[in-house]
């Protein structure tokens, strides 16, 4: 069973991000569950979000055999001729499933406002491991960017906590050994990561995974790993990622 998170933007207003549903994975059942979480809640509360035409009742719980359309039109099509070029420059393989390019690419479409991030995992004693494609590349200097472009994989990183991040506010970083800006961790990991990056007595660490060169999209230019223990913090349990219903 996988899980992952659908979320929100309110762009007509004030830009912020709300986690609004989840979706629970078997693909091997194959079963299909989608809920909202009370990020919706907050989100209706604050900024009036309105449920989405695909699961109208906030007080249902959806089951399906197959993937919800919402979810399917954001994963790649395998029948496209590109298909294997895709998902290698996601560091998956060829017989990769829907959910499992959903976690890496985000699901992310210029014409709406939805994001899909998978469930962060610790084990019992606080480890976890997590990969994600650099956001915001395009944003850096052109120094960071021919820097991106001498990456190779294994290459470490520093993870930096950013406090007056324009868009964000609080943000995370990422940058070379030589200290170049090469860009940040997606939006939804900040929380986490954030928590205890001060604190912690294990260290993060971050490494080059992935480079990918043009003609690739900037957006998919490196693909990321950070590893990391914590003490005692469990991540997406705040409220927001609670079920509205059970």
């Amino acid at each position: 069973m996988k899980t992952l998170f659908l979320a929100w933007q309110d762009k007509a207003g004030t830009r912020a991000w709300f986690p609004i549903g989840r979706l629970d994975a078997d693909v091997n059942q194959p079963k299909y569950t989608f809920r909202y979480v009370r990020g919706a809640d907050r989100a209706w509360r604050e900024v009036k979000f309105r449920p989405l035409l695909d699961f109208p009742k906030v007080d249902r719980v959806y089951e399906s055999r197959w993937l919800f359309p919402l979810f399917t039109g954001r994963a790649f099509n395998r029948t496209r001729p590109d298909f294997a070029d895709y998902v290698y420059r996601l560091g998956l393989p060829n017989e990769a499933d829907p959910i499992q390019i959903l976690e890496r690419n985000g699901g992310r479409r210029v014409t709406d406002a939805y994001e899909v991030f998978p469930k962060l995992i610790r084990d019992d004693i606080g480890r976890f491991k997590c990969r994600f494609l650099v956001h915001g590349s395009r944003h850096v200097n052109t120094a960071a960017q021919k820097r991106i472009e001498s990456l190779r994989p294994r290459d470490p990183l520093h993870i930096s906590l950013e406090r007056t991040n324009p868009v964000t506010t609080l943000a995370v970083q990422l940058q070379t050994k030589d200290y170049h800006m090469i860009g940040w961790a997606p939006r939804y990991l900040i929380a986490d990561l954030a928590a205890e990056l001060s604190s912690t007595s294990y260290p993060y660490s971050a490494s080059v995974v992935r480079v990918n060169l043009p003609p690739a999209p900037i957006s998919q230019r490196v693909l990321v790993e950070i590893q990391g223990r914590w003490d005692k913090h469990w991540p997406m349990e705040s409220d927001d990622f609670k079920p509205l219903c059970d």
